[in-house]
């Protein structure tokens, strides 16, 4: 495979230095890309296509009139990660999932900081993801986000930085896994020789997890999912095929003297713990939404009484608002009396008007959120936007200045990546996951999403992006 014209540009390739000289953890995979002709790659990357279509790797795009299910597109050049480089990662990770796990059990109780100004009472208190039902609830162990999908992103200095939190009902971990599977007969030899750390026994840890949330010694687990319309529906069957336990739709599911009971064949049987891959507000049509038709009646007084736990904890979504990520920093600060190990972006509030002045005169050169919104929708990315598309956005956030937030465009990192035209940079993302049971616990691999266009920043798979196995290195 010809790799001459590969270079850095003028961004932090992961690969290359700017230099020119390849880094040492990848040594040997470029090595490995210069003896590989090009026609062999291109077979291996039809090939590792049509093993996805025949697993079932599809996911759904909503307002997508082309058809409703698509491939998340595998690229077969893995990424590959130092070890020195993920411990600091986890570390990082550890703690933010810890301070802002104290954060949720806080401003749902005593709300501390709160009263002591850390964080503005009206962001959490007028959040409409804050709900009033979980004021005064402590889930079972004190766990509010059992599992967490931490969006970063590295920088032209070679840093990561944390691009936002994820709490609710994080998605992508079944194609980190299917991935890996599919990688590895890629790459047989390599890969052994490599020294990879493993992500396959993900099922086996999300299961103990769900378990410890029990104090029965053997509590029925199930994964509550939306049903096949739902665009993370393959992960959802997945994770419950792979963790052999019950894939359970709303109809399915009745409460009886606030306890939650399945219907089978052989009549109700009692369930203890439920992954819900349902949102907030859909869970219960009693306490939150009336005109649920996903969710289970008297579910939440259900949670309430102690009989059922429910991972994430509702509630969750108010912590990984893009408004309050802003305050994290602080967060960590505040509970921990620690420095952050990983930086956020930095962040301008439109909520303020000092922040907001400077975007408005500055959104030429910013990224602009909607704070609730999620995969990629509601963004404008100033750089690459023209007037037009400025002055709307500008009216937008004069309009609703609280809905806003910005951060500069970074330079995203470069991996190499298969493409119509040889090996090419290609801007990533990684989502780490990260389980809190017994213990906060991130899993040694990731999932990577790739922007498939040449010079795009948008890697969500909802907007065309792909994705790639992540190999960290013991």
């Amino acid at each position: 495979m010809k790799t001459d014209g590969y270079n850095a540009g003028e961004h932090y390739d992961e690969m290359i230095s700017a230099e020119g000289e390849i880094r040492e953890h990848y040594a040997e995979f470029y090595n490995h890309l210069k003896k590989t002709s090009s026609r062999k790659m291109n077979h291996l990357q039809h090939s590792a296509n049509q093993t996805q279509r025949s697993m079932g790797m599809t996911f759904n795009v909503y307002h997508d009139n082309q058809g409703m299910e698509k491939i998340l597109h595998l690229d077969i050049i893995p990424r590959i990660i130092p070890n020195s480089e993920w411990q600091k990662l986890e570390a990082g990770l550890k703690q933010r999932t810890h301070a802002l796990n104290l954060f949720l059990q806080d401003i749902y109780n005593e709300r501390k900081i709160l009263k002591d100004g850390i964080v503005p009472s009206e962001l959490i208190l007028k959040s409409k993801d804050y709900l009033e039902p979980c004021i005064g609830l402590t889930p079972p162990k004190g766990i509010w986000c059992h599992i967490t999908g931490t969006d970063l992103v590295k920088a032209k200095d070679g840093e990561y930085y944390i691009l936002e939190d994820n709490l609710r009902c994080p998605s992508g971990v079944s194609y980190m896994l299917e991935s890996r599977e599919i990688i590895k007969r890629v790459y047989p030899d390599i890969f052994n020789q490599k020294g990879v750390m493993p992500v396959s026994n993900y099922p086996t840890k999300l299961l103990r997890m769900l378990q410890n949330l029990s104090d029965k010694p053997k509590p029925v687990v199930g994964v509550l999912t939306p049903g096949i319309y739902n665009s993370a529906y393959y992960e959802h069957s997945y994770l419950a095929l792979q963790m052999g336990v019950e894939l359970v739709n709303g109809v399915d599911l009745i409460v009886e003297n606030k306890r939650v009971y399945m219907q089978t064949t052989k009549g109700l049987q009692q369930i203890d713990v439920l992954y819900r891959r349902i949102d907030d507000t859909f869970l219960d049509p009693e306490t939150f939404n009336p005109e649920s038709m996903l969710g289970v009646p008297g579910l939440f007084e259900a949670y309430k009484a102690g009989n059922i736990a429910l991972a994430n904890a509702p509630g969750t979504g108010v912590a990984d608002d893009k408004a309050v990520y802003a305050y994290v920093p602080k967060i960590i600060k505040y509970y921990l009396d620690e420095e952050p190990i990983l930086n956020n972006v930095p962040t301008y509030l439109c909520r303020e008007e000092k922040d907001r002045q400077y975007v408005l005169d500055n959104i030429e050169e910013l990224v602009v959120k909607e704070t609730n919104a999620a995969g990629g929708y509601g963004m404008l990315i100033g750089p690459k936007a023209d007037a037009e598309e400025h002055a709307k956005f500008r009216e937008l956030i004069k309009n609703n200045p609280t809905n806003y937030i910005a951060q500069p465009t970074l330079s995203l990192s470069t991996v190499p990546t298969l493409t119509d035209e040889g090996i090419g940079g290609r801007h990533v993302d990684l989502r780490p996951y990260i389980l809190y049971g017994e213990e906060i616990e991130v899993i040694p691999g990731a999932l990577t999403r790739v922007a498939l266009k040449k010079g795009s920043l948008v890697v969500n798979s909802s907007q065309g992006g792909g994705s790639k196995d992540t190999w960290v290195l013991y």
